[in-house]
């Protein structure tokens, strides 16, 4: 019988995974022992929107880790980081439309239409819906890696948009904001340049295998 492959840091996934979805379960159990705030729906948008920021720019950082510092397993786990950043993103969104609309879906298309923050915010998460679907191996498959690729350069789009959302949120400390936006920029400026000195331009390379999210 042949030898299984060795899966590198076989416990990457499982620990990475365990560790994102930790805010989730103690998020309800905060607000039943009336600690998530003076107001848990807006803090749990609040928080639910920042870690949905912060998975998407962990995810973009990953190319840039194995250019600036040669570390290959940062890539292992970027589409998990992806999906990771759509879930959060997602309900972000439905705790919005659920517990702070009650489903008004006449009041909440009022507020996408007439409310920038809401609209940059909504787009994101239309933007990320297809990156979410299309991270398994199966589809990178169907649709050809090169394709693939140019769809998910639009992650770059979405974090762009995610930081507009959160500038235009926040009411009086912008730093956080200035911080991720400052922070997306400069990891887009390294794949930018290391695109630039690339001898074979436009021709990537198709990823290892990973096991979706």
């Amino acid at each position: 019988m042949a030898a299984q492959k060795r899966v590198p840091l076989p416990w990457l996934k499982p620990a990475v995974l365990t560790g994102a979805l930790v805010p989730l379960v103690l998020m309800p159990i905060r607000a039943l022992m009336g600690t998530l705030g003076k107001n848990p729906i807006a803090e749990a948008l609040n928080e639910l929107g920042l870690l949905a920021l912060i998975f998407l720019v962990a995810a973009i950082a990953c190319t840039p880790a194995k250019v600036l510092f040669n570390w290959t397993w940062p890539v292992r786990i970027r589409r998990m980081l992806g999906v990771l950043s759509f879930v959060y993103a997602l309900l972000h969104f439905l705790t919005y439309a659920l517990l702070d609309q009650t489903l008004n879906l006449k009041a909440i298309f009022q507020d996408i239409a007439k409310r920038p923050f809401i609209l940059v915010g909504f787009v994101a998460l239309v933007l990320l819906t297809p990156l979410a679907i299309t991270s398994t191996d199966a589809m990178v498959r169907k649709l050809g890696f090169v394709k693939w690729k140019r769809l998910h350069r639009l992650t770059y789009v979405a974090v762009g948009l995610g930081v507009l959302h959160y500038y235009w949120r926040v009411k009086a400390d912008i730093s956080q904001p200035v911080i991720y936006g400052a922070l997306a920029a400069v990891l887009l400026a390294v794949r930018v340049l290391d695109w630039a000195r690339s001898p074979k331009k436009g021709k990537p390379r198709p990823p290892a295998p990973a096991q979706a999210a």
